[in-house]
């Protein structure tokens, strides 16, 4: 018989454990993800955690395989996690069709999977919030997005100055590069969402490199680097450009009078997915060194209709977990990891009986509550009382308290005090 001790086991790369501390702070990210959204009128849906294979090569192309985590079930049909929720999204729509009274606001908190190199900020598995406006081309959805998003960061505790909105537009870029004739302008999208990482000179020559000339990537390049409205009005002509200078106007005018303009910044440099965005698309910003995206999206105008269904405008947005988690530890912004309970229930003299029964009656008042489930000295169940952030104690079997009524502590106060179940549920509330 072999003796060998077994390789414990080990965490797949790129996923996390939650222990109780960890979840946590992850139910205090939720919690203000779905009030916030809750807020704004979004209403919450879920999809399946693996879709057809298709779902996603049909939304960006068969490389995107590459970047999924696939496989085939016992029926052959080919599968995938899910690495984002937007096709499932525009599946329940498609499927739905008009029994969907449009616009509408929903959103979603999935779990997503991504097979790429796992990095700080960046895992394979992680949790996004989605929200998204269908049904509407107005220039409000955006608005409507631009806001929650702001708004779900200024809750967490995060200032204005602390972040950044950068706006972009898709149709802009669409617009110009057809005004100098680009030859091939999906060949150039994601050259433009590398154009800052890869620097000048190799930015220059990835253009060429993409049948531009000298003279277009120059055009192109002085169009990127705009800092204002006014600047890209005295570049383009096109009567397409014109459109999508002013709708961006109206966007920006919209989010100040919002109050927002702290926070709000033209950014041509953002760009996005290739096959994806139509219209506006924007990206949060952490205004600190890393300036890393907190969250990003923006408007997909014909997303359904490349699915397979009728034309459904829309506009959304992602952000995730890592980094925002990252972003609010940075600036001490995180709850506490330690337990809070309401109350702790102790005997001295053993009677774990009474704690249960006593527990319970403080439960069904709905506060949290803990006792211990065997017998152990008195000190340690008060070391467990402070271990767990008890804020009172109720000692079942105390000399002090008369028949219905506990002798109980107030755990930061220090103090002790008689009084009836119903007594102490009042003092609580307070």
């Amino acid at each position: 018989m072999s003796t060998a001790k077994a390789t414990p086991p080990q965490l797949p790369k790129g996923t996390r454990d939650f222990y109780p501390e960890d979840m946590r702070i992850q139910t205090f990210i939720f919690d203000a993800w779905k009030r916030i959204s809750l807020r704004f009128g979004y209403e919450e849906y879920e999809g399946p955690i693996f879709e057809h294979l298709e779902l996603f090569t049909g939304k960006s192309g068969d490389e995107i395989v590459s970047q999924l985590y696939n496989f085939e079930d016992k029926g052959g049909r080919g599968l995938a996690l899910r690495p984002e929720m937007t096709p499932t999204l525009a599946r329940l729509v498609i499927q739905r069709g008009n029994a969907i009274r449009k616009p509408f606001k929903w959103f979603s908190i999935p779990r997503l999977f991504r097979y790429e190199r796992a990095q700080k900020g960046r895992l394979r598995e992680f949790f996004q919030l989605n929200l998204d406006v269908l049904g509407t081309e107005s220039i409000y959805a955006e608005a409507d997005l631009i806001t929650a998003t702001a708004t779900m960061l200024l809750e967490f505790g995060l200032k204005p100055t602390d972040f950044m909105i950068g706006i972009s537009s898709r149709k802009l870029l669409a617009a110009y590069l057809q005004e100098i004739g680009t030859p091939t302008p999906d060949l150039v999208y994601p050259i433009l969402d590398r154009r800052l990482k890869i620097g000048p000179d190799a930015f220059a020559q990835a253009l060429l490199d993409a049948g531009l000339s000298t003279e277009q990537g120059q055009k192109l390049n002085l169009l990127m680097s705009s800092k204002s409205l006014e600047e890209v009005k005295k570049i383009v002509s096109g009567s397409d450009s014109i459109e999508a200078i002013q709708e961006m106007e109206d966007l920006f005018e919209i989010l100040t009078a919002a109050g927002l303009s702290e926070c709000i910044g033209l950014d041509l440099n953002i760009v996005r997915g290739l096959a994806y965005y139509t219209g506006i698309v924007f990206e949060v910003f952490n205004k600190g060194a890393s300036m890393r995206a907190i969250a990003g999206g923006g408007r997909y105008d014909s997303l359904c209709e490349k699915l397979g269904g009728a034309r459904v405008p829309g506009v959304g947005f992602g952000m995730g977990d890592v980094v925002l988690a990252d972003l609010l530890r940075d600036h001490n912004l995180l709850p506490a990891q330690s337990q809070t309970l309401d109350v702790f229930v102790a005997t001295f003299t053993g009677d774990i009986k009474k704690t249960f029964v006593i527990a319970n009656a403080f439960r069904k008042l709905g506060f949290n509550v803990v006792h211990p489930l065997s017998a152990i000295k008195f000190g340690k169940q008060m070391e467990l009382a402070n271990a767990q952030g008890a804020a009172c104690v109720v000692y079942v079997d105390g000399e002090k308290a008369a028949e219905g009524e506990f002798e109980f502590k107030d755990l930061a106060k220090g103090t002790m005090a008689v009084g009836s179940l119903q007594k102490i549920a009042e003092y609580l509330k307070k």
